[in-house]
């Protein structure tokens, strides 16, 4: 079943992430050149490139793990390397993260990892951050006793969950997925879909989803973008996807895999 994405008009659009000219690269190899991308508040983009490309190289360029050559990186509509410290801070606060597998701190509990950017960025008391967590936990479809479990004691899919928790800790206007619905089998992966876009619908997130998953392509992005030779080859709706004549996004969106869309000129026997 397909769920339709939600809608974006094509004016008044407000760009809360704009990429402009971004070159990254190690020692004499170069990974990204040039670079442009925009995206826009309260989208799903989906970020997809072929293995190696540089997908998560870009998002943690981003958020800053990775330093740049050249270009300018605007979010929520400031340049980071330009506005004081204080808003460098406030700035922080507004994103969230979830790396591909997880990330949690193993030693701690689930509660724990969710308070820890409560700990970091914010002074509450204790029983208030213990309110905020379990709300957190509620949030991403986990049962209230997850709390004080650790990661080790978690499945896959938990341990997604309890990610995305930690990610919106700070209630966050921009949210970075790396391939969230990897390591999770179908069911998990539609269930984890559609609480995103439900998250995104509820809360007014934006979010920026590095993945290979082609049912989250198909089924919650509103935009996609396509990776390949150092830069953004294509972006837009499916449709774009299927009208691009490049052969590797053809090979992508109409292969063997591809999902089966009447009236998108992609049919599949029974």
């Amino acid at each position: 079943m397909i769920v339709e994405a939600a809608p974006q008009t094509s004016q008044k659009r407000e760009t809360i992430l704009s990429v402009r000219d971004v070159t990254v690269g190690f020692g004499d190899h170069i990974v990204l050149d040039k670079l442009n991308l925009d995206i826009y508040r309260g989208e799903i983009l989906g970020f997809v490139g072929a293995s190696g490309t540089g997908k998560s190289v870009l998002m943690r360029t981003v958020l800053r793990l990775i330093p740049r050559r050249s270009g300018k990186i605007e979010m929520l509509g400031s340049d980071y390397d330009a506005i004081p410290a204080d808003e460098r801070y406030l700035l922080d606060m507004k994103l969230g993260v979830l790396f591909q597998q997880g990330a949690l701190f193993s030693a701690l509990t689930v509660k724990e990892n969710i308070q820890f950017p409560m700990r970091e960025y914010l002074d509450l008391p204790p029983s208030l951050m213990d309110e905020l967590a379990r709300l957190k936990i509620e949030l991403v479809g986990l049962a209230p006793e997850a709390a004080d479990k650790y990661p080790s004691e978690l499945s896959g899919g938990m341990i997604k969950r309890a990610a995305l928790a930690r990610a919106l800790a700070l209630d966050p206007a921009l949210v970075f997925l790396d391939e969230p619905t990897s390591g999770l089998d179908p069911i998990g992966a539609a269930e984890f879909d559609q609480l995103i876009a439900k998250l995104r619908d509820t809360l007014g997130l934006t979010v920026y989803m590095v993945t290979h998953d082609l049912d989250s392509l198909f089924s919650v992005c509103d935009r996609i973008a396509v990776l390949g030779k150092k830069r953004v080859l294509v972006e837009g709706t499916i449709k774009d996807m299927l009208d691009c004549p490049d052969e590797w996004v053809q090979s992508y969106f109409r292969g063997k895999r591809a999902r089966s869309i009447p009236g998108f000129g992609i049919e599949r026997n029974a």
